[in-house]
């Protein structure tokens, strides 16, 4: 019975197998072109989400850990092997999703400066195409008026 896990143990497993599995999933799905801030923003709030969801299994996991340190001591090797390998293969997928949705927050969160900015400077290079706009359409000045000329000479 030493060698056999706590029940606790096999709860925190599942637990922690759900939340990876969850973001797994959640990043296996193709990532789809987006140019809308919100919607960007709502992405990223579920990647930080999982991102949260994953960071609080830290605990659990340092349990599964230090529980298959303890049995390893009292089990049999090959007992002892099979849980270590269990352990080994579930920090990897912990560790390698954490590195994605790390990743992915970082990749949204640049994609959504570059659409701020870019949104900006279309704000500003549509307003001042409206002034141009309205000053093209302006009457032009008689051709005797060198004051005139000169005023929208400076304006061009």
């Amino acid at each position: 019975f030493d060698s056999l896990p706590p029940a606790h143990y096999k709860e925190t497993m599942d637990t922690i197998l759900v939340r990876i599995q969850q973001s797994e999933t959640k990043l296996s799905m193709p990532q789809v072109v987006v140019a809308e801030y919100e919607i960007m923003e709502q992405r990223l709030g579920e990647l930080k989400a999982l991102q949260s969801s994953l960071q609080e299994q830290q605990k659990g996991l340092n349990y599964l850990s230090t529980t298959v340190e303890d049995m390893s001591r009292k089990a049999p090797a090959e007992v002892s092997q099979r849980y270590r390998s269990e352990i080994e293969v579930i920090l990897g997928r912990w560790k390698k999703s954490s590195a994605q949705l790390v990743e992915h927050c970082q990749k949204l969160e640049e994609r959504m400066t570059k659409l701020q900015r870019f949104q900006n400077d279309t704000k500003t290079l549509k307003k001042w195409m409206a002034e141009v706009d309205v000053f093209l359409k302006e009457e032009w000045p008689a051709l005797g008026d060198s004051e005139a000329l000169e005023k929208q000479l400076e304006q061009c």
